[in-house]
């Protein structure tokens, strides 16, 4: 099967297996990367034999979020810059069902596309984050919407605007992930055999049947964010936050 080196793909039986494979710079996605993540959803759309996708990190971690110098790179290029949103439309509207196993580190797009999958098992000492605010951004992924819209506005404003990092542990507690456990591989293959031995056409329609109803508002929310997003990126508060970063110092916003 077709495979870059930093997101492998390996077909086992009806499951696919989606690795994102960086893990010298902790999995950080570069655009290159989410035109893979694309081609790897678009393969299992189209292929009758694939009835689940599995999605995870490689060693222990998901991912730290988006590199961050690939993006910045690539600015004068307007179709890879568009990739990122490419893939939160396609993982969106996935038709089949979509497994993520989380370990260490879900960093910003990390955590927001979790959103999207229909089942997530974590290990007990993950750690999710969403430092847009930190950072002088906004929301992204479709978390302004989906966030709320699960933990209700105090617990979705913790961790989208404090950006507050929580462990498996409490991910758990919230609902934002199925289970934390030791094992949380065996246990989305566990529940990826099942699903694959279930009458495809009945979960790919009940699957459809739960997210219908407002994927026209997810798909406005996400092209919205995009937008806000990009203006943010660059303000005078994204800019010190940034630059306080690499220069390893607490940022002041006057």
């Amino acid at each position: 099967m077709n495979q870059t080196k930093h997101v492998l793909q390996q077909q086992d039986g009806a499951i696919l297996l989606l690795t994102i494979n960086r893990p010298e710079k902790k999995n950080a996605l570069t655009l290159d990367m989410y035109q893979a993540l694309i081609d790897g959803l678009t393969l299992a759309e189209q292929d009758d034999t694939i009835r689940v996708v599995l999605l995870s990190g490689h060693a222990d971690c998901f991912t730290s979020g988006n590199d961050i110098q690939d993006f910045m790179a690539a600015a004068s290029q307007p179709d890879k810059a568009a990739l990122p949103l490419k893939f939160l439309q396609t993982i969106s509207t996935f038709s089949k069902p979509v497994i993520a196993v989380v370990a260490g580190d879900a960093v910003g797009i990390g955590t927001s596309m979790l959103l999207h999958c229909d089942l997530v098992f974590c290990k007990h000492d993950a750690r999710f984050q969403l430092p847009f605010a930190r950072l002088g951004l906004v929301p992204e992924g479709g978390t302004s919407l989906l966030l709320p819209q699960q933990l209700g506005h105090r617990l979705a404003f913790e961790l989208l605007v404090m950006g507050n990092r929580i462990d498996g542990v409490r991910a758990a507690e919230l609902g934002l992930v199925n289970s934390a456990s030791d094992d949380p591989l065996g246990d989305a293959k566990k529940a990826a055999q099942q699903l694959s031995s279930m009458p495809p056409q009945a979960v790919k329609l009940s699957k459809k049947m739960m997210k219908s109803h407002q994927q026209a508002l997810l798909q406005t929310v996400l092209l919205d964010e995009v937008a806000q997003f990009k203006e943010r990126l660059s303000s005078a508060e994204a800019k010190e936050a940034f630059t306080a970063f690499l220069e390893k110092r607490p940022p002041v916003f006057n």
